[in-house]
């Protein structure tokens, strides 16, 4: 049975998926070799400094690749990074076509891959299954195009949107399904990231359970006011703590102290608070291309008043709080206007046991 071309990228991009979480700060990438209907050769990039898609698929082949097609997910790459031009053993192999999913969005790249293979004779088609590709690699495309961390907020909240009781009580409101589902998030992402105050009432370790990879911890602290004995500060995963600048004169025996146990980041002021666009650019260039925001309501309020949150994820019990003291899960300053409201795209709804998550872009 003859199979089309998106059949084959379909393949690739299943490849591609095998790394998710892995790659940072690289994309995902799968390829795949086929001549005369059959798949020759397999890849998928596994993780950074690792062999890209392309050569792993190729290396599979072997020298079954001449005259063969080479489907990949995202333009092969021109340019010396953690390994070396993937367009240079593409041509060596002697593959005769390339069909590519979509353009890479790398500026050091975007076109160029294409133009070196049509130089030395090989047919190239790009386009197959754009939009799946995209979403597959969205955290990458904002990281390289804008220079910004992709911010997802995750809330665990009650029906009517509390994250806590006035007295501060807030373990559990969400079901151990929800929170075993959000602990397998955690691993996705580069960091997770909370208010100080949620260190304070919750003391939370930030480790994800399930995965032998941990999250970066990031703290948004501008007075510098974690304990040294916070819970994040067991032995998985390192911590950044985001703070203000010290006057000199100014420095504190407890800034001593988190500086021996975490990376102090400061970062601009704004308004007497975390300059949280300034924040953003900073962690990026540390490499962070992806953050998961857990808290509190404070700090997930100001990232939507400042536009930078990117995806949502709300797990809402079937639990009535009330108490107009009790904590909610969005604060900051808000909107004046319900037609102003903050509309979530492309809405998804999953049921988790008795919760649900309510899953969208913003």
């Amino acid at each position: 049975m003859k199979r089309d071309r998106g059949y084959y990228m379909n393949l690739a991009l299943k490849l591609a998926l095998k790394a998710k979480g892995k790659t940072s700060p690289n994309p995902m990438v799968g390829a795949i070799v086929v001549k005369n209907g059959r798949v020759l050769g397999k890849g998928y990039h596994e993780k950074a400094g690792s062999p890209h898609a392309e050569i792993m698929a190729l290396e599979n082949a072997a020298r079954r690749a001449k005259g063969a097609t080479l489907y990949v997910t995202l333009e092969p790459c021109v340019h010396f990074g953690r390994t070396g031009p993937c367009v240079d053993t593409i041509i060596k192999s002697g593959i005769k076509e390339v069909i590519i999913g979509m353009l890479d969005p790398n500026p050091l790249n975007n076109g160029r891959g294409i133009e070196i293979l049509k130089r030395h004779k090989i047919k190239v088609k790009v386009g197959f299954l754009e939009d799946k590709l995209k979403k597959l690699n969205e955290v990458f495309i904002k990281y390289i195009t804008k220079r910004m961390p992709y911010v997802t907020v995750k809330v665990g909240q009650s029906l009517d949107g509390k994250i806590a009781t006035q007295s501060g009580d807030s373990k559990w409101i969400t079901s151990d399904k929800s929170r075993g589902y959000a602990q397998r998030i955690r691993s996705r992402f580069d960091a997770v990231m909370v208010g100080v105050n949620t260190i304070l009432r919750d003391n939370p370790k930030l480790n994800a359970w399930f995965s032998g990879k941990q999250p970066i911890k990031i703290v948004v602290d501008s007075q510098l006011s974690t304990p040294d004995n916070a819970n994040i500060f067991s032995k998985q995963g390192s911590v950044i703590i985001v703070t203000l600048p010290t006057r000199p004169g100014q420095e504190t025996e407890n800034r001593k102290i988190l500086s021996q146990k975490a990376k102090i980041l400061e970062v601009k002021e704004k308004a007497g608070q975390i300059n949280l666009k300034d924040m953003l650019k900073k962690l990026t260039r540390l490499e962070i291309t992806s953050i998961l925001v857990e808290g509190g309501g404070t700090l997930i309020g100001s990232l939507f008043d400042e536009g930078l949150v990117d995806k949502a994820l709300f797990f809402i019990a079937p639990k009535i709080i009330g108490g107009k003291e009790a904590i909610s899960s969005v604060m900051g300053k808000g909107i004046d206007r319900v037609d102003r409201a903050i509309k979530l795209k492309e809405p998804k709804l999953k049921r988790l046991g008795e919760d649900l998550l309510v899953e969208g872009y913003v």
